[in-house]
């Protein structure tokens, strides 16, 4: 695995994209998984908390900085790795292929349903802090569309719990 957080690839059209290395946190309490929406860009849809890995940062460090920067709880333990997918960005007008490493956390306090947090490091660059509210869904079958593929190892969580489909 590449310690750095981003360098070149080609994408499926030919072109010359950046390969981003992102850090997904599946947080869980409870039988419950943390997602959360940008009440001031509705357009983001619903997401579980991620972030860049920094140059020299492992995916398992990011995910926990991530997690916690995003999230604002504290109590969180690295429970498992659930796997890699790799995903063009163009969509989403990005010149970016990003190679995603998805974690489960485990919430180990005692969280509230729902609450609002600022993200004060967005990995966008921007200076101005993002508002997150953060709610439970329950797994198996209560979880929303996620956007942008953030649900794709779902599954993979839901095998690494036990639980039934």
């Amino acid at each position: 695995m590449r310690n750095s957080n981003c360098s070149a690839r080609v994408n499926g059209f030919g072109l010359t994209s950046k390969l981003v290395h992102k850090a997904f946190a599946y947080i869980t309490h409870d039988e419950r998984l943390l997602v959360f929406s940008h009440p001031h860009a509705p357009e983001a849809g619903i997401q579980v908390p991620t972030g860049t890995v920094k140059p020299g940062e492992r995916p398992e460090e990011a995910v926990m900085r991530e997690a916690v920067e995003e999230t604002g709880l504290a109590g969180l333990k690295l429970a498992g790795y659930l796997g890699e997918a790799r995903r063009d960005m163009s969509d989403f007008g990005l010149d970016e292929i990003h190679q995603r490493h998805f974690y489960h956390l485990y919430c180990e306090c005692d969280p509230p349903d729902t609450w609002q947090h600022y993200e004060t490091d967005p990995s966008d660059g921007s200076a101005e802090p993002i508002l997150f509210e953060f709610f439970w869904t329950r797994l198996p079958q209560g979880v929303p569309d996620l956007i942008a593929d953030h649900g794709s190892m779902i599954p993979r969580l839901i095998a690494h719990l036990n639980l039934e489909a």
